[in-house]
Order: structure tokens, then sequence, then C-alpha cells
């Protein structure tokens, strides 16, 4: 049981070292893709919701 924790382990190291892991300056421009993309995709929720409520209190 100790020997596979073990191998595990080593089999995790080797597969963390062929990683290509982001510059800082790739991480900062991913980060400011994704937080306007979630404003943007908020956004067009509250603008959805909105008219769909709207929609609703005309009808009712």
């Amino acid at each position: 049981m100790i020997a596979k924790i073990k191998a595990f382990g080593q089999e995790v190291v080797r597969e963390m070292q062929k990683v290509s892991w982001p510059t800082r300056e790739q991480l900062r421009e991913s980060s400011i893709v994704v937080a306007v993309a979630c404003l943007l995709m908020a956004g067009f929720a509250w603008i959805v919701d909105t008219l769909v409520t709207a929609i609703l209190r005309f009808i009712f």
C-alpha cells in the first residue's frame, strides 16, 4: 500500500514537470478576458430577466 502511494506521488511530480505554466502576463490577460466575459454574460442575463419580467407583468 505504501509503495503504491509513493509511486503515485512520483508520477504526480513527473507529470507536473511536463505542465506548461503560463507567464504572469498571460495569466493576467486571461483573467481579464474571463472577468469581462462574466460581466457581459451577467449583463445579458439581467437584460433578458428584466424584459421577461416586464412582459409577464404586462400579460398578467
